[in-house]
């Protein structure tokens, strides 16, 4: 039988690898999806004046609102 000491000690262990596993699983996850939104194109319709983004690395893309054709923004 474990006596108090040993069980209070074990169950606060075991909380804390929970939540240690837990933080790191969502920091996992929450950095892939911020990397994947960051290494995205952006775009400029000069048709139509709509801003939006495209897959990473791509030069050219079609606009979404009027089918323009319209190369990458460049900073």
């Amino acid at each position: 039988m474990i006596d108090l000491r040993t069980g209070v000690v074990l169950f606060c262990a075991l909380t804390g690898l929970f939540f240690l596993f837990i933080w790191l699983w969502y920091d996992r996850r929450d950095h892939a999806t911020f990397d994947a939104e960051c290494r995205r194109t952006t775009f400029h319709c000069i048709r139509c004046d709509h801003l939006y983004s495209d897959r990473q690395g791509a030069q050219v893309s079609v606009c979404p609102r009027c089918g323009h054709e319209t190369a990458r923004l460049k900073f």
